[in-house]
């Protein structure tokens, strides 16, 4: 016969006094505290990694993160960043490493992952697209500006003939992907540490539509329109969705931006 006792009571005048097992966090099994939060965002995890040591080092365990990691990490690592990667690193300091935007292509793009779902995105500066004059300072200008993850933007001051083109080479993991163009009307500045934002040369937005368009190599074309009237605020303007079937193939693409109006000048950022 065999009993398991956690702890003894001997000040009771009847003699021994078996008292209830009282489980704490410490005491679950790390392969059991693992598996659960191999059900949670990233997140989350890190968050529950903070109570104690076993949920600290189950939060490192492998299968946890690999799930999480994008299928073309490696790719991006590896091949586009052309970072060593050592072997005994964990998938978990590799989704760390990955989720801090990085640059490439002589700093025009950056890519990253996202910090909740694993999902791949890019940013391209304009100094990375093909813009109509853009070395006649009469017309554009790159500026400065803490408002922008490249520290620059391309200031439109006036134009008739609006015309941006790029253009992208990635192997982008299986899924949906959508782009966008980021814009603003006016000119920003700041006054007292206050920013403000200059409107007295834009004009010329809302006679004509501007006109977003997106190829891909696989036959995909999408065109939207819209006006623009963003005064003094940044915004993510929809170009069109993509969808990656194969992801061992690189995905080709062009995007543009274009308004041609010879009647009337416009002036904005991006």
């Amino acid at each position: 016969m065999g009993a398991n006792v956690s702890s003894i009571d001997t000040n009771c005048d009847d003699g021994l006094n078996y008292l209830p097992f009282k489980p704490k966090l410490d005491d679950i099994p790390e392969a059991c505290v693992a598996l659960l939060l191999s059900y949670l965002d990233p997140p989350e995890i890190c968050k529950l990694s903070r109570i104690n040591r076993v949920f600290h080092a189950a939060s490192s365990a492998d299968f946890i993160w690999e799930p999480k990691l994008p299928s073309n990490y490696n790719y991006i690592l590896q091949q586009l960043l052309a970072l060593k990667v050592d072997d005994a690193l964990c998938k978990k300091d590799l989704f760390a490493k990955l989720s801090s935007p990085r640059s490439f292509d002589g700093g025009t793009k950056q890519v990253w992952i996202d910090k909740k779902n694993g999902g791949v995105c890019l940013a391209i500066s304009s100094k990375g697209m093909a813009i109509t004059g853009i070395d006649d300072r009469r017309y554009w200008n790159h500026i400065p500006t803490d408002e922008s993850r490249f520290q620059t933007v391309a200031y439109l001051q006036q134009i008739w003939w609006l015309e941006v083109d790029g253009d992208l080479e990635f192997q982008f993991p299986e899924g949906t992907y959508s782009l966008f163009f980021r814009l603003q009307l006016g000119k920003a500045t700041k006054r007292h540490k206050r920013r403000a934002c200059s409107y007295e040369h834009v004009h010329g937005w809302d006679l004509k539509p501007v006109q977003f368009q997106l190829t891909t190599g696989d036959d995909c074309r999408v065109t939207s329109r819209c006006y623009l009237d963003n005064l003094g605020t940044w915004m993510q303007h929809h170009v069109g969705d993509f969808v990656v079937k194969d992801a061992t193939v690189p995905t080709k693409m062009k995007y543009s931006l274009t308004q041609i109006d010879c009647t009337h000048t416009k002036d904005t950022r991006l």
